[in-house]
Formats: structure tokens, C-alpha cells, sequence
């Protein structure tokens, strides 16, 4: 719920661009009508009509939406204020692209009930097997490092999500320096070799990369 034009199309076209069914609507009445059609409900808190806060108070009243408040309100008591009414993240403008889409990826993650890992995901003709840390392409194994085989299993356990370079950074490297994200780079093109075409990773430029989908037979 975006009552700012200068915000909401460029979020609504970054948001369905990585994968989101995006929906925007510009006033709290509008918001308090539509929310419960929506899994997550990212919620400006300036709106023309109704307190941000009273909105959040109001959906979280009734269910268990996920809500992450997207303000220019940064003040310590304002973020208080926030998730004492409800709110499940807090976002200040002006935002990171990376880091609202990581945001989002957090708040959906914790609302939804966790699953016991499968031991092997399977993508078309692509299989990682996670207890013997394999890598299988129509039948065949692929020969890949112990990084390379954690980076393809954070994209594939995200099928398509995009993945943030920090995101990576932090889950296979347990690094926070993005300054050090070109050897992720490096694994990617070693990955892409391995597979036999660069449509098994996409690179999303200036966020990070997803996993694609390659189903016809090699020669």
C-alpha cells in the first residue's frame, strides 16, 4: 500500500520483475479491503486517509499477514511504535533494492511453517542431492567444489528468487564485505561451464542472481 507515485511504479515494476505478483493500492481504506487477498503487505505508513499504524493495528486485528512498514519515519520511537502495532519488519526510504527484497524473502520465510529439508532437489534435469553433496545433470554427475555445490543449493532451494550478493556472501562464504562478492562471480562462471550453459544461472543485474532452467538433452 503505496500512496507515493514516485515510489510505488518503480516498486511494483522491481517487484514483479523478481518474481512477485505485485498489487498497489493508494489509500489506507483501500489497503484494509484488499490486504487479506495478499501473502505479505508492504505498508507506507504516510497514507492520505488513515494512520499507517492504525492500518497495521487493523490487519493484524484480523490475521496473520505478514507486514513490513516502508516509511520515511526513522526515529528510534517510530520503529517501536511500528512493530508494537504489528508491523513484522521495518523499512526506511530511501531503501537498497537488495536489501528490500532480502526483507521480504525474511519476513515470508519466518510466516510460513517449516518443512523438513528434502535430501535432494530436482529441477528439470538437474539434481543436488544435499547428504552426499552431488550434483547430477541427466543422469550423470557433475564434478563441483564444496562452494560451488552450497552456492547452487541456496539458489535452488529459492526457485525463482533472486538471490542477493550480500545473501550469498553471508550463506556461503560467511562473509559481510560485498566488496569481496567477485568470487562469487568466479564460482558462477565455473558453475555455468560445469552445466554446460549460462541459462542454468541468470544474473539479475545490480541485485544478484537466480536459478534458470535447462530441460533439453545435451548432445
Amino acid at each position: 500500500m503505496e500512496p507515493d507515485e514516485q515510489w510505488a511504479e518503480p516498486l511494483i515494476r522491481i517487484l514483479r520483475r523478481n518474481g512477485h505478483d505485485a498489487h498497489v493500492v493508494a489509500d489506507g481504506v483501500s489497503a484494509l479491503k484488499e490486504h487479506h487477498r495478499h501473502e505479505i503487505v508492504l505498508l507506507d505508513m504516510e497514507l492520505p486517509d488513515v494512520d499507517g499504524l492504525d492500518v497495521c493495528r487493523s490487519i493484524r486485528a484480523v490475521c496473520d499477514t505478514p507486514v513490513l512498514a516502508v516509511t520515511f519515519r526513522d526515529s528510534e520511537l517510530d520503529r517501536i511504535l511500528g512493530f508494537q502495532a504489528g508491523a513484522d519488519d521495518y523499512v526506511v526510504k530511501p531503501y537498497g533494492v537488495p536489501e528490500l527484497l532480502a526483507r521480504i524473502s525474511a519476513v515470508m520465510r519466518r510466516a510460513r511453517p517449516s518443512r523438513p529439508a528434502s535430501p535432494h532437489i530436482r529441477l528439470g534435469p538437474l539434481t543436488i542431492e544435499r547428504e552426499t553433496r552431488s550434483v547430477l545433470l541427466h543422469g550423470r554427475s557433475v564434478p563441483v567444489t564444496l562452494k560451488e555445490f552450497e552456492l547452487l543449493l541456496l539458489l535452488a532451494s529459492q526457485p525463482g528468487a533472486v538471490v542477493s550478493r550480500r545473501q550469498i556472501l553471508q550463506q556461503v562464504w560467511q562473509d559481510t564485505d560485498i566488496r569481496r562478492s567477485r568470487t562469487i562471480d568466479t564460482h558462477i562462471s565455473s558453475l555455468r561451464r560445469k552445466l554446460g550453459s549460462a541459462n542454468w544461472i541468470i544474473t539479475v543485474r545490480g541485485v544478484g542472481f537466480r536459478l534458470g532452467h535447462v530441460a533439453q538433452r545435451p548432445d
